[in-house]
């Protein structure tokens, strides 16, 4: 009698090196039956045996363009399963620039992704599920100086630089991933295909890599901020109580693989506490306009139609 071999599932990943992506990657590694594609900066990266690293520097769009051809060719006519987007990055200003001259934070964040997201929609299985990591800073009743507008050229090629202009570059780039969200989930092709779209907040988490490439003394200062202003802040405002990455790596593969998922019509995942909850993005994140607009100025600035 011949034994029923069970489908692989097939998962590609950014930003699972580090942080609660690390997390998220062990557990969704260690699932039977499959096979987990990462997208990382660099060499030597620690991975659970058995995941396949591709190199990826999604500070430029040519890399991008580079990983997706790979990632690709080494599925060789598969499928994949679940993409998920989770790379991120924060400076302090908004002076450094992607190899293609856009603003970093804006280039790494969001466009990267978007352009990540597109190339793969292809090859993405009916059925199957993308998952892009936003934050709830993108909301001005959480993050005072969150986006009340969007203007997509200005965010890719700021003019101004200053006090507060990276925390508002981050923001406004997880405004983005929702906005990216929301267009891929509002398309008649990926409604079509059955494939959901799920936009995910781990919340305000410590030992992330997001503040990488800060200096010595700002990350010290974080670090002072994170166990003295947060902590104070999260006594009356529940998004400031800080949750660990261990947690919000758990909850990001339990979205990722299915076992945890917003009502029908929604695609935001918010973390409160380390717990699920599934509120509504800012109004900015549900416009219809906004949405458009940054899908078409997005497009044009990957090279796409």
């Amino acid at each position: 009698m011949n034994q029923h071999i069970p489908q692989q599932r097939i998962i590609v990943m950014t930003g699972a090196t580090a942080g609660l992506g690390a997390h998220a990657l062990r557990t969704l590694a260690a699932q039977p039956a499959t096979r987990v594609i990462v997208g990382a900066r660099g060499a030597g990266r620690a991975v659970p045996q058995g995941v396949d690293v591709v190199p990826l520097d999604l500070a430029s769009l040519a890399d991008v363009r580079r990983f997706a051809d790979t990632v690709i060719a080494r599925l060789d006519g598969a499928r994949i399963d679940i993409l998920v987007l989770n790379a991120g990055m924060q400076s302090a200003a908004t002076g450094a620039r992607s190899a293609d001259g856009y603003e970093l934070t804006f280039a790494v964040n969001h466009l990267a992704h978007y352009l990540l997201a597109r190339l793969l929609m292809p090859h993405l299985a009916d059925f199957g599920r993308l998952v892009i990591t936003t934050s709830d800073t993108h909301d001005p009743a959480i993050t005072p100086i969150a986006p009340k507008t969007l203007d997509p050229k200005a965010l890719a090629h700021p003019e101004k630089g200053g006090f507060g202009t990276g925390i508002r570059a981050y923001s406004s780039s997880k405004l983005c991933n929702l906005l990216t969200a929301q267009s891929f989930a509002a398309s008649q092709e990926i409604r079509d295909r059955k494939i959901d779209v799920i936009a995910f907040n781990p919340g305000l988490t410590g030992g992330t890599s997001l503040g990488r490439e800060a200096s010595r003394a700002r990350k010290i200062l974080m670090t002072a901020l994170m166990g003295t202003v947060f902590k104070i802040a999260g006594r009356f405002k529940p998004e400031y109580v800080m949750g660990t990455p261990e947690r919000a790596g758990e909850q990001l593969a339990a979205v990722a693989a299915g076992d945890l998922a917003p009502p029908p019509g929604r695609l935001y995942v918010s973390l409160l506490k380390g717990e699920a909850t599934f509120p509504d993005p800012s109004e900015l994140a549900r416009s219809r306009t906004a949405r458009d607009q940054l899908w078409n100025e997005s497009a044009a600035m990957v090279g796409l139609t």
